[in-house]
């Protein structure tokens, strides 16, 4: 199986041949590469949506999986990144809801006690990510975590600029009331 060379400038972006004429390498060594460049940027941001960092990492692992499978139509998309980001995101959320379900079936039945220590910083900063809806925890995510612009964003999530900003704007604002309500209490 081949795949072509992207472009020099290009952050795995769509193919490019210079006056129509390919340039082919094994799809092997690309896609270590593309996975070595990309990998950690998706754990956090999948962690920073989640605050799960083993459902973070799960979930990166097996969108990656997924695209050495389709690598050939996955190497070629328009943003192989953006595929990898949306599949790892939408994995995240189906085992979060999976997750949280099995959690509320458990506690209604009282066959799970919460136990768990971790430090009160964490869980100031977890309970104002979780006050936030998905879309703002997301937006934020990209833009702060990714540092991703309005219109990357945008395009990532097949979204006019003016929503994100809209989420960025509105999200920022919650996770401020939130936390200043939280560190009131707290501390």
């Amino acid at each position: 199986m081949t795949a072509y060379v992207q472009a020099p400038g290009l952050r795995w972006g769509p193919p490019r041949a210079a006056r129509g004429v390919p340039v082919v390498v094994d799809s092997d060594l690309d896609f270590d590469a593309f996975y070595r460049d990309t990998s950690a940027r998706v754990v956090h941001l999948v962690y920073a949506s989640t605050g799960n960092l083993t459902l973070a990492q799960d979930c990166t692992q097996e969108a990656y999986a997924r695209a050495w499978e389709r690598w050939g139509s996955v190497s070629r998309a328009d943003d192989p990144l953006s595929w990898v980001r949306t599949v790892a995101r939408r994995l995240a959320i189906s085992q979060w809801r999976k997750d949280t379900n099995r959690s509320e079936a458990h506690r209604q039945l009282s066959l799970v006690q919460e136990t768990a220590k971790i430090s009160p910083d964490r869980v100031v900063i977890v309970e104002a990510l979780k006050s936030l809806s998905a879309q703002h925890r997301e937006v934020l995510a990209l833009h702060y975590l990714l540092d991703m612009s309005v219109e990357a964003i945008a395009a990532d999530l097949g979204a006019p600029a003016g929503t994100v900003k809209a989420r960025l704007h509105h999200g920022r604002k919650a996770l401020a009331a939130a936390l200043g309500g939280k560190e009131a209490h707290h501390g």
